[in-house]
C-alpha cells in the first residue's frame, strides 16, 4: 500500500443526456451507427441536450475524503453514476485504482428476490472478493448491519432503513479502496448513522471516500476537500469546508417574510436594526427595534418573543421583550427596542422569528418567520452556533 496514493483522478470530466426519450434514442443510434463505420462523434451539445457534468476535475488521495454538495440537479449523483461505471463520460478522462465499493442508490445492485445473504455474496463478488474472503467476514457484516432476523429474508420485503443498513455494511466491511457515498445514510436512523461515521474513521486512514449530502455537518464531520456544483459545474473546490458550505447557503438565501399566525389585533409596521448591511460582529452589541400598529386594543401590552435559528433552521437562542404598560388605544403603535449584549454567534447566516403573545407567554397573536435574515462576520467557519466566553490558563507541571 503506497501512503498518499492518488486512487482518483477525475479529468474534465463532462456528461450529457437529452431532455426527452425520442431524442435520446434518436442520438444513441446515430452514435452507435457512426462508432460501427469510425466516424468521429461530436461532442458538441445537440438539440434538446444539455450539460448534466461539465468539465469537473478532482484528484483523491489515500486517507482523504471529498464531499460534493450543490442543489437538487446540481449534478451530484450523475457524476457518481460517472465515477462508478454506471455511465460513460461524453468527455474527459477517470482513473480510479483498487476496489470501488459504492452506495449511490438504495438498493442498488441489491438483487430484489434473494435474501440479504445472498446478496451479500453478489455484491463482494462483483468487488472481486472470493467467497472464501466473504466468509470470514459475513458475521461481522450481518451484526453491524443489525438485521440479523431478517437476513435470510428476501431484500424486496426490506424497509429502506433495511437495505442502507445492509448496503453500507457489505461496503465498509470489503474494506474497498475507493467508497463512494451517495444521499442514503439519510435514510437511516440517527444511532446507525452515527456508527457508519465511526466506521468511515476507521477506514479512512486506508481509504480515498467520495461522499454527497445534503447535511453540511455531516460533510464537516468528515471531509477535508469540498466540492460545490451548479448546474453540473464546479463552482467552488478547495480545503476550505467552511467556505465552501457558506456558498452553499448563499444559494438559499430567503429574505420572505413568512406569516404563520395572525389573528388581526396586531400588524408589523417596521423592523430597523443598527446594522450595517445586515452584517454583525461577535461580541459587538446590536440594537433591534420594532413596531407593530395596535388594530384592537387588548389592555396589556404583548410579549415580544424573538428565535434566533441557524443556518439550517435550527432554533439556537430566543429573546423575550416585556413591560407591563397598558396599551393606549387602537391605532396606536407599540414600540419594542432590544439590545443584543455581547452576542457570541460565530460565523455565519442567521435568521430571526418573531412573535406577539399573550402576557406569561399564553396565545399568539402574530408569528412571522423569516423576519429578519443577518451575517456574523469572523476569520473561520465553525459548526456550532455559539463560541462561548471564557477565562482560561494554561499551565505546564513537572511530572
Amino acid at each position: 500500500m503506497v501512503e498518499n496514493e492518488v486512487l482518483v483522478s477525475v479529468n474534465n470530466v463532462s456528461k450529457k443526456f437529452s431532455k426527452d426519450l425520442k431524442s435520446s434514442l434518436k442520438y444513441g443510434a446515430w452514435d452507435i451507427l457512426k462508432s460501427s463505420f469510425g466516424i468521429p462523434i461530436k461532442k458538441d451539445l445537440r438539440q434538446k441536450e444539455f450539460w448534466a457534468v461539465k468539465d469537473v476535475s478532482f484528484e483523491l488521495k489515500r486517507g482523504e475524503c471529498i464531499g460534493l454538495i450543490g442543489h437538487n440537479g446540481a449534478g451530484k449523483s450523475t457524476l457518481l453514476k460517472v465515477l462508478n461505471g454506471l455511465y460513460n463520460p461524453d468527455e474527459g478522462e477517470i482513473v480510479m485504482k483498487g476496489k470501488v465499493g459504492a452506495l449511490i442508490e438504495l438498493g442498488a445492485g441489491f438483487n430484489p428476490i434473494l435474501s440479504g445473504r445472498e446478496n451479500i455474496y453478489n455484491n463482494a463478488s462483483i468487488l472481486g472478493f472470493t467467497k472464501k474472503e466473504v466468509a470470514a467476514k459475513i458475521d461481522s457484516i450481518i451484526a453491524f448491519s443489525e438485521i440479523e432476523d431478517f437476513i435470510d429474508m428476501p431484500v424486496q420485503n426490506y424497509s429502506s432503513g433495511m437495505k442502507v443498513r445492509l448496503g453500507f455494511a457489505v461496503a465498509a466491511h470489503l474494506e474497498p479502496d475507493v467508497l463512494i457515498i451517495d444521499e442514503v445514510l439519510a435514510v437511516g436512523d440517527l444511532g446507525f448513522v452515527l456508527k457508519c461515521f465511526n466506521k468511515i474513521d476507521e477506514l479512512l486512514p486506508e481509504t480515498a471516500v467520495i461522499f454527497v449530502s445534503h447535511s453540511m455537518p455531516m460533510v464537516s464531520r468528515i471531509c477535508n476537500q469540498i466540492i460545490l456544483m451548479d448546474h453540473g459545474k464546479v463552482e467552488y473546490i478547495g480545503t476550505d469546508i467552511g467556505k465552501g458550505v457558506q456558498f452553499y447557503y448563499n444559494k438559499f438565501s430567503n429574505n420572505d417574510q413568512n406569516k404563520v399566525f395572525d389573528n388581526g389585533t396586531f400588524e408589523m409596521f417596521s423592523l430597523e436594526t443598527n446594522l450595517v448591511e445586515n452584517i454583525a460582529h461577535y461580541k459587538k452589541d446590536f440594537t433591534l427595534t420594532f413596531r407593530f400598529k395596535v388594530n384592537r386594543n387588548i389592555g396589556n401590552c404583548p410579549v415580544l418573543y424573538l428565535e434566533f435559528k441557524d443556518k439550517e433552521q435550527k432554533p439556537i437562542a430566543g429573546v423575550f421583550v416585556k413591560d407591563d404598560i397598558n396599551l393606549s388605544s387602537e391605532n396606536s403603535i407599540i414600540v419594542y427596542r432590544t439590545t443584543i449584549k455581547n452576542p457570541l454567534f460565530t460565523l455565519g447566516k442567521y435568521i430571526v422569528d418573531v412573535g406577539l403573545y399573550e402576557q406569561n407567554l399564553g396565545k399568539p397573536y402574530l408569528r412571522i418567520n423569516n423576519a429578519l435574515e443577518f451575517i456574523v462576520s469572523g476569520d473561520k467557519e465553525q459548526w456550532v452556533p455559539f463560541q462561548l466566553e471564557t477565562e482560561n490558563i494554561v499551565a505546564i507541571e513537572s511530572i
